[in-house]
């Protein structure tokens, strides 16, 4: 079995923080791009709070660094330029609208789709961004493309 294409179980490792950029570079760009840990992330900064997720978006590989922000339902979202799938920023979750088709006065609602997306913990120290990789036990739909075949990140031999 080639290494590359194993699953890695984020809690079988222990991550270190990594010093990913300058918070007045992310502060002007709003956003930035990082690998660690061989792991392809990307960092926002979005009303005063920093989030980090996977780069890659967890239903078809899209580049969500690339994405807009938008609100719904009063959640910031990063919206995937390739399909718009609508991804928490805090929580990393799927959202989609839903409707009661058996009520003709109902009106769409947001909904969650679980958590699809895995979130970073970023923090800031001397004016320094640190990530550090998520250590969450479940699988996201996310590890799909930031692990083994899939990553574009190549780790050296």
């Amino acid at each position: 079995m080639d290494p590359d294409d194993a699953v890695q179980n984020p809690e079988e490792k222990e991550y270190s923080s990594v010093c990913v950029g300058r918070e007045a570079d992310i502060k002007k760009s709003e956003r930035m791009t990082a690998v660690v840990h061989d792991r392809e992330v990307v960092i926002f900064y979005h009303r005063g709070e920093y989030h980090a997720m996977d780069i890659r978006c967890y239903h078809s590989g899209g580049p969500l660094h690339l994405g807009e922000i938008e609100d719904f339902d009063g959640r910031p979202c990063i919206v995937c330029p390739w399909h718009k799938f609508k991804i928490t920023l805090a929580t990393g979750e799927g959202l989609y609208q839903s409707i009661n088709p058996k009520d003709p006065s109902a009106k769409p609602k947001w909904c969650s789709k679980g958590i699809k997306q895995r979130i970073h913990t970023v923090t800031v120290e001397n004016g320094n961004i640190y990530v550090t990789l998520s250590k969450e036990p479940f699988k996201c739909d996310s590890d799909f493309y930031a692990t083994g075949k899939y990553k574009v990140i190549r780790s050296s031999p």
